[in-house]
């Protein structure tokens, strides 16, 4: 498998931007500076957890149910077995903090330059807007 060596490890997320491709605007997925990482291990597992900065703080010592809705819609979480293919990683996802994704197949482009791997750079559908967008996820190795 090419680059596989290369991908092993612990990557943390310094951006992930949202282009929609009917307008060309670009924002920032989980907002400015995401807390974020995504592991390959040397079993073909996985695992990514991505959060927003900027999370609301909670009022008490248990988020309330809006409080609740915030924090889910700020956060990304899944594991997956994985196969690289020609450029590609492939996220067979079996479990997600999003019930929606099921077991599914998560085809990501990605290229590595030394201690930076760029996931994304490829058309996708946004599952929550279903807009043609493109996803540009930037990691550096931990």
């Amino acid at each position: 498998m090419a680059n596989a060596d290369a991908l092993l490890g612990t990557w943390r997320m310094l951006s992930w931007t949202r282009e929609i491709v009917a307008t060309g605007e670009i924002t920032d997925a989980m907002g400015p500076d995401p807390i974020g990482y995504i592991s390959y291990n040397s079993d073909g597992r996985m695992m990514a957890l991505v959060v927003n900065r900027h999370r609301p703080a909670l009022k008490g010592e248990r988020p309330s149910d809006d409080e609740k809705i915030a924090l889910f819609d700020s956060m990304l979480a899944y594991s997956a077995s994985y196969t690289l293919e020609e450029g590609r990683v492939i996220h067979h996802v079996d479990a997600s903090w999003n019930p929606a994704w099921g077991a599914s197949d998560l085809i990501r482009p990605f290229s590595l330059d030394g201690d930076t791997l760029v996931i994304g750079d490829a058309p996708g559908i946004d599952p929550a807007t279903g807009e043609e967008v493109i996803y540009r996820i930037e990691f550096r190795k931990v």
